[in-house]
């Protein structure tokens, strides 16, 4: 059993980009399972390049198994 928080999936204001915890970014360099927190200050969004610190987030829940869902996919 892990102390982990579950994995979120969070929203650009900005510009609509969606990051899923769970399936990371692994094209930019972010492994499936980084969190929000352990981003760089220095990641841009990369559809719109706003900041990490310009970002408005909204956190979107997942219904009742999606993170393994999200991993399958």
């Amino acid at each position: 059993m892990t102390d982990q928080p579950p994995f979120q999936r969070l929203m650009c204001l900005g510009c609509g980009f969606s990051y899923d915890e769970a399936l990371g970014l692994p094209e930019h360099g972010l492994a499936p399972g980084t969190r929000w927190a352990e981003i760089p200050d220095s990641w841009v969004c990369p559809d719109c390049g706003t900041p990490k610190h310009l970002f408005e987030m909204v956190v979107i829940g997942y219904a009742e198994g999606g993170p393994d869902l999200a991993q399958r996919a």
